[in-house]
């Protein structure tokens, strides 16, 4: 990982958001990282952070510059959210909406809400900053319903 990168566009996005005082969660291939997977991935290297999408607004001044996409509903196999993409400091910065978010659960082969606990959240110390990130149950059951390889490799470490 490009260490230098992401502790700028981390410390950056978090700034912003703090800012306004906008609820945020850590969550993702990143937050995984956190807890202390060590499963090579590419998008490991993108940092993804949940927040309201009623909140997106608030940011687009400061942020307009680094729009990759969105703010816009993105939809794939696994996962049916309000997205805002961001690159900044040649990283990606995915900002998904924990109000309106919906995973493919492989087992149940059906889509399910994708529920956000800010107050569950866990503040760990990120490149010398506290920062919030999805509670390790909570991004244990998140990858358990996705199971994309990268996910597998993920709950080797975090169970």
């Amino acid at each position: 990982m490009d260490e230098e990168n992401i502790e700028k566009a981390l410390k950056w996005i978090v700034e912003i958001l703090r800012k306004h005082n906008i609820p945020f969660q850590l969550t993702g291939g990143f937050a995984a990282r956190l807890y202390g997977s060590k499963g090579f991935r590419q998008d490991a290297e993108d940092i993804d952070i949940d927040i309201s999408k009623s909140r997106f607004a608030e940011i687009m001044n400061e942020v307009k510059d680094y729009i990759v996409k969105g703010p816009e509903r993105y939809y794939d196999d696994f996962f049916d959210c309000n997205l805002l993409t961001l690159n900044y400091a040649g990283r990606n910065i995915d900002l998904g909406d924990s109000d309106d978010c919906k995973i493919f659960d492989k087992k149940k082969n059906q889509w399910v809400k994708c529920e956000t606990n800010y107050a569950k959240s866990e503040n760990i110390e990120v490149f010398g900053i506290k920062v919030p990130v999805i509670a390790k149950e909570d991004l244990i059951e998140y990858k358990e319903i996705l199971g994309r390889s990268d996910d597998l490799e993920d709950l080797k470490y975090l169970k």
